[in-house]
């Protein structure tokens, strides 16, 4: 991902039960497009992610209403979640250095082949 990609949260998300059944890493992002703490925290994300290329990622616009991000219990954002065979094994919330979130992603067995 080239470090000038533009995050998009997706208006659309998958059911609980498809990201529930997904084996392996799954990143999931919820946000909105015009949050600040969102575009504020879009560097280092992107960043981050470069040194996992192949980990799945979803960006999910959250708010009132929307589900998946309910289900999830997400207050802020943006949120993070690290899932492992549908399973949450890590959150980080409003990350600000790209650091932190290689740290955070690092908490998958996935993410460190």
């Amino acid at each position: 991902m080239p470090a000038s990609t533009v995050l998009r949260y997706s208006p659309s998300a998958p059911e609980r039960s498809a990201i529930d059944a997904t084996p392996g890493a799954l990143l999931l992002q919820f946000g909105v497009d015009w949050c600040g703490h969102c575009q504020a925290a879009e560097p280092a994300i992107v960043q981050a992610l470069q040194a996992t290329p192949g980990l799945a990622h979803l960006c999910i616009e959250d708010g009132a209403g929307r589900a998946l991000g309910r289900s999830f219990k997400v207050k802020l954002w943006p949120t993070l979640i690290l899932l492992q065979d549908g399973q949450e094994v890590a959150r980080l919330v409003r990350p600000t250095r790209t650091q932190e979130v290689q740290d955070f992603l690092q908490q998958s067995p996935a993410t460190l082949a």
